[in-house]
């Protein structure tokens, strides 16, 4: 085939040496990734310059950045530059990442480069939603991050900008602005930054004042406030100020052993916040009869390992998500508080709260006397028209009197939540985790440590509780096929980690079978 394509004469506007600055920035919704990227442009454009942005928007808010990208050089010859639309691996001037997860996100794209790339990044984290949802500890190694900037990055500027920012009454596009300008990466003066930041016309004095902050901590860097060990627990626990708490206390310091002290008074504080001292009181109940197993079975040789962590994971078993416990927590004072701060509230600001929830006939029904409950659960049909009036998504405008008060009122119903039917479900799978827990003590000290963690796998509300609640159970289920294995803890362990790790349960489901086979294949030898 002959190539007709006619070719025309494109001689380069310059030497081949010529090339833009190009900036990549990752950043979060609501982070100001957006508004930093308007300010370097006209940065660049104030100079004379020729600039260009980009952007590809993440997945959602705070599951996935956003880039930006930005690329600047002045003409050449009168002649503007053609730029380019996307950052190109090891082609990278400055990554800012406003967030430091999102700081090892780019190394991982491979847009950090140590012959070529400035990283600049807060040091602060804002966990994505992927975090959370994990049913255990979904959070990402920051020292993975911290050792990855040191090898990838030509030059590193990290600092919390957040904290910063929030000191001076700003949002964090300033400080990320101001370490640009610090960084010296641009070559324009820092007079310049500012005039950018007086155009913008909203916040314009704090702004500055984050913007002058982020200059001088990225110029001259202070040094890190070194780690000290918190002091052990010896008062009352936080949150519990006021309750009669004292008492237990005491208890708490003379029938645990000192290993467990710390967690024992954080978990003390949970539930009774959770619900009354008369709960607390039956926390410890419940700890000094596993302290006794714990004794029985040489836990002293451990460091009482098995009381240290029933103190932990007993409270959160106890200390369940219920609809009370939701509204409880979405009405709090301290919540809203909380979330001004967050957002950085002005004083001439408005906060409006809009609730999004989602009950179940399973939730409402949670709430009833325990007898009726079970009464009304073998009427089917009923609970099925029922739940097809309740099952339905809701925006309550908290900020308004009535959505505000009704969640009010069903948060101060704690007092009838022992006598619930949910209450009692809960009751019940918690004493027959203990006495799995217990039970294996006298054969395998660290399985039954082992099985106390397994409560790691039961969290949040509503849907999320019900999957956990489903993984926990096949999880127990599969431990009692190897109790009686040597390595029946290394088992236990890794069914816990591959229901955490996998959130379709495939990967458990694997393990399970991997058990079943060799559980199976032991019985036929054994007959």
């Amino acid at each position: 085939m002959r190539d007709e394509t006619v070719k025309l004469a494109l001689p380069a506007a310059g030497p081949a040496t010529e090339r833009p600055i190009s900036i990549a920035i990752v950043a979060m919704g609501g982070q100001g990734g957006g508004v930093l990227t308007d300010w370097i442009v006209e940065l660049g454009e104030s100079q004379g310059w020729v600039a260009q942005s980009t952007s590809v928007p993440g997945v959602a808010q705070r599951t996935g950045a956003t880039i930006y990208y930005v690329e600047m050089m002045p003409p050449l010859g009168g002649q503007k530059p053609i730029l380019s639309l996307m950052p190109t691996p090891g082609d990278v001037d400055v990554v800012v990442a406003s967030e430091f997860v999102e700081a090892g996100r780019a190394i991982l794209r491979g847009i950090v480069t140590p012959e070529r790339t400035t990283l600049i990044a807060s040091s602060h984290r804002s966990f994505a939603v992927t975090e959370k949802m994990a049913p255990g500890n979904g959070v990402m190694d920051k020292a993975i991050v911290s050792d990855a900037i040191g090898v990838t990055a030509k030059k590193e500027y990290i600092f919390d900008m957040n904290a910063l920012a929030l000191r001076h009454g700003s949002v964090i596009s300033a400080a990320m602005f101001g370490a640009l300008a610090g960084s010296g990466v641009l070559p324009f003066p820092r007079e310049s930054y500012i005039e950018i930041i007086r155009g913008g016309g909203k916040g314009v004095e704090a702004s500055i004042r984050t913007f002058e902050a982020a200059f001088e901590e990225t110029r001259n860097p202070t040094a890190p406030a070194s780690e000290t060990r918190k002091p052990a627990a010896t008062g009352l626990p936080s949150g519990t100020a006021g309750r009669g708490v004292e008492p237990l206390v005491n208890r708490l310091r003379s029938e645990l052993p000192a290993a467990a002290h710390d967690i024992a008074y954080a978990g003390l504080a949970k539930v009774v916040d959770f619900q009354d001292v008369g709960y607390g009181a039956a926390y410890l109940d419940l700890l000094a009869r596993l302290h006794a197993a714990d004794r029985q079975h040489g836990g002293e040789t451990k460091n009482f390992l098995f009381t240290v962590t029933a103190a932990k994971y007993l409270a959160n078993a106890m200390a369940y998500d219920d609809v009370i416990r939701v509204a409880d927590l979405k009405t709090r004072s301290t919540r809203r508080a909380r979330v001004e701060k967050e957002i950085g509230l002005a004083q001439d600001q408005v906060l409006q709260t809009t609730e999004f929830m989602h009950p179940r006939i399973e939730e409402l029904m949670g709430m009833l006397p325990d007898g009726f409950a079970r009464r009304l659960e073998k009427r089917s049909g009923l609970v099925r028209w029922l739940d097809a009036r309740v099952n339905k998504g809701r925006r309550l405008r908290t900020y308004s009197l009535v959505p505000f008060l009704m969640l009010y009122v069903v948060g101060g119903l704690r007092a009838l939540r022992r006598r619930s039917y949910r209450h009692a479900i809960e009751v019940d799978h918690r004493d027959r985790w203990l006495t799995a827990a217990t039970g294996a003590l006298a054969k395998n000290y660290q399985l039954g440590v082992e099985i106390l963690q397994c409560r790691r796998l039961v969290k949040g509300y509503s849907d999320t509780h019900a999957r956990g609640l489903s993984k926990f159970d096949k999880v127990m289920a599969a431990i009692a096929l190897v109790e009686d294995r040597n390595d029946a803890a290394d088992w236990a362990r890794r069914l816990r980690e591959s229901a955490i790790k996998d959130a379709a349960g495939m990967e458990l489901d694997g393990t399970i079978e991997t058990i079943k086979s060799f559980a199976v294949e032991g019985i036929s030898q054994g007959s």
